[in-house]
């Protein structure tokens, strides 16, 4: 789309200027990692960058992690109208979540862009630290009733002034911390970040000149609009809905559900999404702020109509979302927002596909895990009776589609991090890791296979604080069009003297010095009839381990003898199955 006067518009430069603001946000990324102190940060990538405009509309977002792509240009807004000035040399840096729509531990920091005395844009990041304060390790406490349980809030405040890092505003942050090294390290990186990416666009600025930069900004805008809109076109107008079910929060049951309720409508080039039914706000800490529920609806959007459309502002304009004030998906202050990240984003994706399941099947995956499977392990070390907080989100089983199977142990829809290597683990904390792999049978068996879930067995060394906050041990990822559901989620701690417990999916505990904690995570469901998958890809998914040979009998009908496919058998069986 073409700005008002076409002087500035050149087609080459554009694209110049589009990529080379991409390629910034992926630049502060490598800088932030690199830099960085945590395990959670440079090895797990918990953390996001983008470039914004000078009014902070986000022009361009790094491929890290998808929850982010709502939150982060909600908080520079919200820190733009906060801060009574912006000068070269200010950084911002702020976690609220009811300005955010994250939790605590994302801490992010943002710094105007400034070329000759004016302001061309905006680059900020967003990581997680390992701990903020707060009643437990990792500041993410399940049964955590109010925000102030949930550790240190900060409003934007200049941590940056005139090119100088503010010590007592860092001192006030580091004070309230178990890990004050490791987050004054991710502090500093998060800084430098920025940096790198303020050089960067300075030199846009410079070669372009500050009105060419800012037209060809918003051009690139106006053209992911244009494109989404398009795209939407291409859908007959319809209307599905969902509703999916939270396991408890941490105060309530697990055997309470909370329902989380979408209706989607195609309406020409616009669309239409309602949360109207969805749960109220909960006592526990699985409450959504609106920016965290645009982020799902933006990310399931965008996977659903356009996947290579660029991650922008503009793209969003023809969505209009409706998210009932004071429910689980918009709440209000002081509820406490600890695990909508890990859980009620994921719910919140899982009904949106749902709905758009009756729209646009072909397009749409079945359930995938359906939680990020938090884990925190804190303590001391014994060697030198330091804090330490190790923060982790485990991956599980993908979903399938109409023509293809499902990915095993991966993270799915809204994270995308990495896992944190057993080596890493085994030198930086006093844990061993027994066990690391995928869990057989934790698929949903269908034409087309879910993805396996994780297991990760630990041996903690010393006395230790473990806190989980997943879900989906009831309510198992679901299957569509006769794909089966996939295996839940099951936590359990092995105690020193040998006896096993069952844990809760959201709790908080003490556990002594050789206790053993595993950690199953869910599959993704089944698409299709089971008894349509080619019997040489269940006798694959035999020998490779996926599933057993029961599985392969009772499910797919599928006889196997002496490693090879028994085809008559496998066809009377099928025929009585299906009798």
């Amino acid at each position: 789309m073409k700005p008002n006067s076409t002087d500035d518009y050149d087609p080459v430069a554009l694209e110049v200027i589009r990529n080379a603001i991409k390629s910034t946000a992926e630049e502060m990324g490598v800088t932030l990692t690199r830099t960085a102190y945590s395990t959670n940060i440079k090895d797990r990538k918990d953390l996001s960058c983008a470039v914004y405009s000078k009014n902070g509309e986000l022009v361009a977002q790094a491929e890290h992690v998808p929850l982010h792509l709502g939150m982060m240009p909600s908080a520079v807004k919200a820190a733009l109208k906060e801060v009574d000035s912006l000068n070269p040399g200010d950084s911002i840096m702020h976690n609220d979540p009811y300005l955010s729509g994250s939790h605590l531990p994302d801490v992010m920091v943002f710094t105007p862009v400034f070329n000759n005395g004016e302001r061309v844009g905006i680059v900020g990041n967003l990581a997680h630290h390992v701990d903020v304060g707060g009643s437990a390790p990792g500041s993410t406490p399940p049964d955590a009733t109010e925000i102030f349980q949930e550790g240190l809030r900060f409003p934007p405040v200049k941590i940056r002034k005139d090119g100088k890092v503010d010590p007592e505003i860092v001192d006030i942050f580091l004070n309230n911390l178990r890990t004050k090294e490791v987050s004054k390290g991710d502090l500093s990186a998060q800084i430098s970040s920025n940096l790198r990416g303020k050089n960067n666009i300075v030199e846009l600025a410079k070669k372009y000149g500050n009105n060419h930069l800012i037209s060809n900004i918003d051009m690139i805008l106006d053209y992911s609009e244009s494109r989404m809109r398009n795209s939407i076109l291409e859908i007959e107008n319809d209307v599905g809905a969902f509703r999916d079910y939270i396991e408890g929060d941490g105060i309530l049951s697990e055997s309470t559900d909370i329902p989380i309720e979408v209706e989607v409508k195609i309406s020409d080039d616009e669309i239409y999404v309602d949360f109207e039914g969805t749960a109220e706000e909960t006592e526990g800490p699985l409450n959504a702020v609106r920016p965290l529920t645009l982020s799902c609806v933006y990310f399931v959007t965008k996977a659903v109509v356009d996947p290579d459309l660029p991650t922008n502002d503009g793209a969003y304009r023809p969505i209009n979302v409706h998210t009932p004030e004071g429910t689980v998906v918009n709440a209000n202050f002081p509820a406490p927002t600890g695990i909508a990240n890990a859980i009620t984003s994921q719910r919140i994706v899982d009904a949106l596909l749902g709905a758009f399941k009756e729209i646009v099947p072909e397009r749409v995956m079945t359930a995938s895990a359906g939680t990020m499977n938090g884990v925190t392990i804190g303590g001391e070390k014994p060697e030198s009776g330091e804090f330490y907080t190790y923060v982790e989100t485990y991956g599980g089983g993908q979903g399938a589609m109409h023509d293809l199977d499902g990915m095993d142990g991966v993270h799915t829809n809204m994270t995308n991090t990495r896992n944190a290597p057993v080596e890493v683990l085994e030198n930086t904390y006093p844990f061993e890791i027994k066990q690391y792999g995928l869990v057989e049978n934790s698929a949903g068996s269908g034409k087309h296979r879910g993805g396996l879930g994780i297991i990760r067995e630990i041996l903690i060394r010393n006395d230790a604080q473990v806190t989980v906050g997943t879900d989906r041990n009831r309510h198992r990822p679901w299957g569509s069009y006769g794909g089966n559901d996939a295996q839940g989620t099951n936590i359990t701690l092995t105690h020193p003297d040998g006896t096993t417990t069952s844990l809760g999916t959201k709790q908080t505990l003490e556990v002594d010095a050789g206790s053993t904690f595993v950690f199953e995570t869910a599959g993704g469901g089944g698409w299709g009839d089971p008894l349509e998958r080619p019997p040489e890809k269940v006798l694959e998914n035999v020998k490779d381990g996926y599933i057993s040979k029961t599985i392969a009998e009772e499910e797919y009908g599928v006889v196997i003898t002496n490693s090879e496919v028994d085809y008559d058998a496998t066809k009377e069986l099928r025929q009585q199955i299906q009798e």
